[in-house]
């Protein structure tokens, strides 16, 4: 073997390695808070998959779209206050557990391969832990992904989300 060869299945072999080490990494953000009224209150503010407006300040409108709300497979719309809009598919709905997981099928925020969980919790007499956690990718998944589309800025912008969400969501709740 000469050397241009040697180099050149080095090179090659060399590649595919770091193709994979450049791939975007799967990222997590996880939220709870506490919430001072009973989970059956909470529960019935965030149990309507189709109605996410009800409880965050950054949804205008939440149409279901495919299927039938709170089953499994069901389709939402959400247009949020800026005019933007997020397309989200219900993977899971347990009416008695206070939970339920979704994902994202397209939308205006910069993550791909979103799933999330939420679920509501009852603790002592009166008191409720709310956790809102998912995992995701950037939506950007180049080597080199455009500014604003990179691992810190989908990190910052979900964990924003769910945090004016569930800020709320205490707010009407221990009203």
């Amino acid at each position: 073997m000469n050397k241009t060869t040697s180099i050149f299945f080095a090179v090659a072999l060399a590649l595919p390695v770091a193709a994979m080490a450049e791939e975007a990494k799967t990222l997590n953000v996880a939220e709870k808070i506490a919430i001072n009224a009973p989970a059956e209150v909470v529960w019935a503010k965030v149990k309507n998959f189709g109605d996410l407006g009800a409880w965050h300040p950054a949804v205008a409108k939440t149409e279901i779209i495919g299927k039938k709300n709170n089953v499994k497979g069901a389709v939402r719309l959400l247009t949020l206050q800026d005019g933007g809009t997020i397309k989200e598919k219900l993977l899971f709905y347990n009416e008695k557990k206070m939970t339920y997981e979704y994902q994202i099928l397209e939308g205006v925020l910069p993550v791909s391969s979103y799933v999330s969980w939420i679920s509501v919790k009852g603790n002592k007499p009166g008191t409720t832990t709310v956790v809102w956690k998912s995992t995701f990718k950037r939506k950007d998944t180049s080597p080199n992904p455009a500014e604003g589309q990179d691992d810190a800025t989908a990190v910052k912008t979900i964990t924003n989300v769910y945090k004016a969400g569930l800020d709320n969501l205490k707010k009407i709740s221990e009203k």
